[in-house]
């Protein structure tokens, strides 16, 4: 009886500890969805861009997703005309971001803090949580399961500077 208890709560541990990472599984497809997007800015960046992953290390379910981009991203990725690369940044330390061209905000990880330092250096913002672009935190929301969806928050767009071309928001929803 014992054992069966054991086993059963390994396996109950291992399913736990496994639910962030398939919840994040389709992290290739949403940050090539965003480098695309950020394509469609008006004097939008073009070859290299530095992306921030900006995560909270205190949630599980922040690190696992920020895990998963970062890996998405390997040692660079080619989306539409730019080639992402990856640097991970602690949600409390994204004032001091520099050098990124834009901001993926992880879920969980969009407090007042990455949207003030986002606002401030005019940085685009974007986020896999529809949430983020809807309460204004994040410019843009990008989701590529099952269809592609990108959500644009109007009020951080224009907190942030960001034009989008015309054939782009033909093809998103604006909030």
């Amino acid at each position: 009886m014992l054992n069966k208890t054991k086993s059963g709560a390994i396996a109950l541990i291992i399913a736990a500890s496994m639910t962030p990472l398939a919840a994040h599984a389709d992290a290739a497809k949403d940050i090539v969805i965003a480098g695309r997007a950020l394509t469609f800015l008006e004097n939008g960046p073009t070859g290299k861009v530095v992306m921030g992953v900006v995560f909270d290390p205190s949630k599980p379910a922040s690190v696992a997703e920020k895990n998963a981009v970062m890996a998405a991203i390997g040692g660079g990725l080619a989306a539409g005309g730019v080639t992402l690369t990856g640097k991970a940044i602690e949600a409390g330390d994204a004032s001091g971001a520099a050098g990124v061209g834009a901001l993926f905000v992880t879920t969980g990880a969009n407090g007042g803090a990455v949207v003030s330092a986002a606002k401030a250096k005019k940085i685009i913002t974007i986020g896999s949580d529809v949430s983020c672009a809807t309460s204004g935190a994040c410019v843009m929301s990008v989701s590529g399961d099952p269809k592609v969806e990108i959500v644009v928050s109007r009020s951080a767009a224009a907190a942030a500077g960001a034009v989008f071309k015309a054939a782009f928001r033909m093809m998103i929803r604006e909030v």
